[in-house]
């Protein structure tokens, strides 16, 4: 069956436009519930500080405990961090309220089992199913029961903190923080302030719209003007939901998830704790794949997503993968992507060398890459349109093996990625639009 509301990263759409109203929340809780934990069982709720999370908080907490399943409320914070959360309370399955890295209009719900991993496709396809059903409330005697848990986020920065090697700590690095008024904005800061280090936060002011507005992990430009602007060793942002990292080093320049990876595993290498190989995406960048060639340390592709990336970290034995979008997993560390886990590596491989995050980075060779979203009413497959086959055919050829086209529908967006890479950024670029504005007329 194919999943009509369940995207790569749960139920997402614009707040008051189906999917995302109440009703449908409501609906959504009973009937995973149903699937879930059809004896009951106990579910952990977090979310992000959009204004909406509020009325589908209450909404996801009536259902559930009217189809007979205890909800226990832990308000913002990062969805690895509920996660992290939903294992250590040993709850059945955890929920986080959060459109990521998406403006304030838009919201989302998406489920964790009880290890702290999303949700597998055939249980996704079974809640789905389960929509039909009406809501369920049950006898007083079976309803579940709500509490809350906020003081309990302690116990995740505890967490954090662990997962640096033992004997580091931050101080004597003076950071710029930007937590895109997000999910991380209390936690985030806290955590690096606690190892020791010198705090400059931004994006720490979350009023309930302006998440991912001129901040954090997608819009960057202020952190790069603020880091040399007050003489910081380096900056980071998480996206609106916690588990993106991009950083910035000491001369305001930006790295990305793949150049973030690198380091990771390079130090993961020299330390003998690199199992399996690296695992990026079709979207990674061609640099990343020859510079940990070069070191010997192999690179294994999955479909965009990070559910994809972890599924074949599994299938291969391997502990280190990531996007270039900044979701980076540790799973020698956690189970899901990140941000603060991912940004206390890199830090951590900061103090053990000495070495400037731009000296860290100074082995990768970025390939130009050139990203167009090409916005569409309805997702297609642009493979199927044979003049957009015959496009990146022509695109192909002219690079003679030296570059690549990725052509993918966005699975949160009404959009076509269309990506192309090679060694000449001029080129490059004239591909990309040439091969853009092809899927723009086939999408009408």
């Amino acid at each position: 069956m194919a999943r009509k509301y369940f995207g790569t990263d749960g139920v997402r759409g614009r707040v008051g436009e189906h999917p995302m109203t109440v009703d449908f929340a409501l609906t959504l809780a009973s009937a995973a519930g149903r699937v879930l934990v059809p004896d009951g069982g106990t579910v952990l709720i977090g979310k992000d500080t959009r204004l909406s999370g509020y009325m589908f908080e209450s909404a996801l907490e009536a259902g559930f405990v009217a189809s007979g399943v205890n909800v226990m409320l832990i308000g913002p914070l990062p969805t690895p961090g509920i996660a992290y959360m939903t294992r250590h309370f040993n709850c059945d399955f955890g929920v986080v309220i959060s459109a990521s890295h998406n403006p304030y209009d838009d919201n989302g719900i998406k489920f964790f089992d009880r290890s702290g991993a999303k949700l597998s496709d055939e249980l996704e396809e079974r809640i789905e199913a389960e929509l039909a059903q009406p809501v369920v409330t049950r006898t007083s005697r079976s309803l579940g029961k709500a509490t809350r848990a906020d003081r309990s986020r302690i116990q995740y920065q505890e967490f954090c903190a662990s997962t640096l090697p033992s004997g580091v700590d931050l101080t004597g690095l003076k950071i710029v923080v930007d937590c895109a008024n997000g999910a991380a904005y209390k936690v985030g800061p806290r955590v690096l302030a606690d190892l020791g280090a010198e705090i400059v936060p931004i994006g720490c002011s979350p009023n309930g719209r302006n998440i991912n507005d001129g901040c954090g992990s997608t819009a960057p430009e202020l952190l790069q003007l603020t880091v040399p602007g007050v003489r910081a060793h380096v900056g980071l942002a998480l996206d609106g939901d916690g588990d993106r990292l991009i950083m910035v080093d000491h001369l305001g320049r930006i790295l990305d998830g793949d150049q973030l990876l690198y380091i990771i595993a390079q130090a993961r290498r020299g330390s003998g704790s690199l199992r399996g190989p690296v695992v990026g995406t079709v979207m990674s960048n061609l640099g990343l794949e020859v510079a940990l060639r070069e070191s010997g340390i192999e690179f294994q592709r999955a479909p965009v997503g990070d559910r994809y990336v972890l599924s074949l970290l599994r299938e291969t034995g391997g502990v280190l993968g990531g996007e270039t979008s900044g979701h980076i997993i540790c799973l020698d560390k956690t189970t899901t992507g990140d941000g603060i886990v991912s940004a206390l590596q890199v830090l951590a491989v900061m103090k053990q060398t000495g070495r400037s995050l731009a000296e860290l980075a100074s082995g990768m060779r970025k390939f130009p890459q050139v990203l167009l979203n090409v916005k569409v009413a309805a997702r297609f497959d642009p493979a199927q349109v044979p003049a957009v086959r015959d496009a990146v055919h022509s695109i192909e050829t002219r690079m003679k093996g030296e570059g690549r086209v990725v052509l993918r529908p966005s699975g949160t967006e009404p959009v076509i990625r269309v990506m192309v890479e090679g060694r000449d950024e001029s080129a490059t670029r004239a591909a990309a639009t040439e091969l853009a504005e092809v899927v723009r007329a086939a999408a009408g």
